[in-house]
């Protein structure tokens, strides 16, 4: 049993109400499938992804790939637990986690849709930038204030940690969606809008494929991935532990990248407070 388990179970007086606390917690962990520590034991659980190369996507053969979803397979693994991963629009990922459907989905954090919905992994083994895209000739974007009187061309399905509720709620800023990261900055070179907003990784490996030096990037805020454990799956923090625990493990054997120290990250001037 991991140390963090032990002290979550650790509480009251007396050896009698310690042992049975103790039983306790071994029993959850039996009934999980899973006792820490012991890999003889493998369980399936259910993982959703989205297309967000190169963290994590669907290759030419149909698997989940991605640099995130390689460390959740060795995570997993390393846990006691087999992945299966589920390729979902990103809306779709929210309901799943909301409803169970999946166990966890390795994203960002903080995403008011998915608030008391799940629990966030303690470790954060990447972070992420969220880019506004524009065409050369138009300004580049040094303060939020400079999206007034702007076009703003969105991925549909994505909340940018609620962003997206501000955006479509001023007076001041017009709003337009793409079905998908090239549709978006398809939409820019025909004028359909002045600025993308969309994460760094993904356009950078469009724009590899299909160079177009007339594509400039600013930077708008930091983010931070983990894995979202599912609250309506009863294993939730079970699997919240196992997870933490075998990164930790991991991180020791140098098989994974050292762990983050997660704080406040960098936002545009400007940006909504509310939303940092």
């Amino acid at each position: 049993m991991s140390s963090s388990i032990k002290q979550r179970f650790s509480f009251g007086s007396g050896i009698w109400r310690r042992s049975r606390v103790l039983a306790m917690g071994l029993l959850l962990a039996v009934m999980s499938g899973f006792v820490y520590g012991d890999t003889s034991t493998t369980r399936t659980i259910r993982v959703a992804y989205t297309q967000f190369p190169p963290v994590e996507y669907q290759d030419e053969n149909g698997q989940a790939a991605g640099s995130l979803i390689e460390m959740t397979r060795k995570v997993a693994r390393e846990a006691g637990y087999e992945p299966e991963f589920v390729l979902l629009p990103i809306s779709r990922i929210y309901l799943y986690l909301q409803n169970g459907n999946v166990d966890l989905w390795p994203g960002l954090t903080d995403i008011p849709a998915l608030d008391g919905e799940v629990l966030e992994s303690w470790v954060s083994p990447l972070a992420t930038q969220l880019s506004a895209w524009y065409l050369e000739g138009t300004e580049p974007l040094e303060h939020f204030d400079q999206l007034n009187g702007k076009t703003v061309i969105a991925i549909g399905g994505y909340t940018y940690a609620g962003l997206i509720q501000w955006l479509s709620g001023s007076d001041r800023i017009r709003v337009t969606e793409a079905p998908n990261h090239r549709a978006a900055i398809d939409m820019l070179r025909r004028g359909r809008g002045d600025y993308v907003l969309d994460y760094h990784d993904p356009v950078q490996v469009l724009l590899s494929t299909v160079p177009d030096h007339n594509v400039r990037e600013s930077k708008i805020r930091e983010r931070d991935a983990a894995w979202l454990f599912s609250l309506a799956a009863p294993r939730a923090a079970i699997l919240r532990d196992a997870f933490d625990d075998a990164y930790l493990r991991l991180v020791e054997r140098d098989e994974v990248p050292p762990v983050r120290i997660v704080g406040p990250g960098y936002a545009i001037p400007g940006f909504p407070a509310a939303y940092r």
